[in-house]
């Protein structure tokens, strides 16, 4: 670039640059209405008719049997966007020594139901909870830490029923594994647990993953013919 010497006195300035031709580019507009789906909110208005699904468990610890009742809301009937999503549950017993919790519980959970949202945390929520005069073994040898922990195991049954929840699913490697452990264990002759009435071989654990009597030791390592957890990782 060649010098240029300026003699006079500068009043003003301006930086030159290449101007480019403005082209009006107009973005494309896609307009694509949304279809009218109904969701789940505490404002949505209690229909005449609900669908209900009762669930009964014999804890032997209580006297009495319960019976859970959970009433579902068809959302979006008809349509390519069914779902069913629950409403309201009601639990039932002569046992008046829970009345209190049984009826605070309801409400709460009602309460949730009914705000719409994910409501699969409630599940681990209630499973979670131990009573500190122990637990008890329900049907097929699992294992329950409190009443309220099988109420927590109704409700993701439930959720399965319904498809809030999926049904856990083993890969190939998993599955193939578990069955060989199987196999191998039922060729040994081992006692049988005096609260295990499964499918599983006769001398299998608790596993503390899924509160199942299924874990069996093979090869040196504690394995669980049921989730496929193992503690050797």
């Amino acid at each position: 670039m060649a010098k240029v010497k300026i003699e006079n006195k500068i009043v003003g300035y301006r930086v030159s640059t290449e101007e480019k031709p403005q082209v009006n580019e107009a973005p494309e507009q896609i307009t694509q209405e949304e279809p009218n789906v109904v969701r789940m909110h505490e404002r949505l208005e209690r229909p005449e008719m609900l669908r209900g699904t009762t669930y009964k468990i014999k804890p032997p610890v209580s006297d009495h049997a319960m019976y859970i009742t959970i009433n579902d809301i068809v959302l979006n009937q008809d349509t390519e966007h069914e779902k069913f999503r629950p409403y309201e549950i009601f639990i039932n017993s002569k046992n008046l020594d829970h009345y209190q919790w049984i009826v605070a519980l309801t409400r709460v959970l009602s309460a949730v139901f009914r705000k719409g949202g994910d409501v699969a945390f409630l599940v681990e929520e209630l499973k979670a909870v131990f009573d500190p005069k122990g637990g008890y073994f329900a049907g097929e040898g699992k294992f329950m830490p409190s009443i309220i922990a099988e109420l927590g195991y109704v409700i993701e049954r439930h959720f399965k029923y319904i498809g809030i929840i999926g049904e856990p699913i083993l890969d190939e490697h998993q599955q193939k594994l578990i069955e060989e452990k199987r196999q191998e264990f039922e060729n040994q002759s081992k006692q049988q647990d005096a609260f295990v009435n499964t499918e599983f071989p006769e001398g299998s654990k608790l596993c503390g993953q899924c509160n199942t009597v299924a874990m069996v030791l093979m090869d040196g390592c504690e394995t669980c013919l049921n989730c496929g957890y193992s503690k050797c990782g």
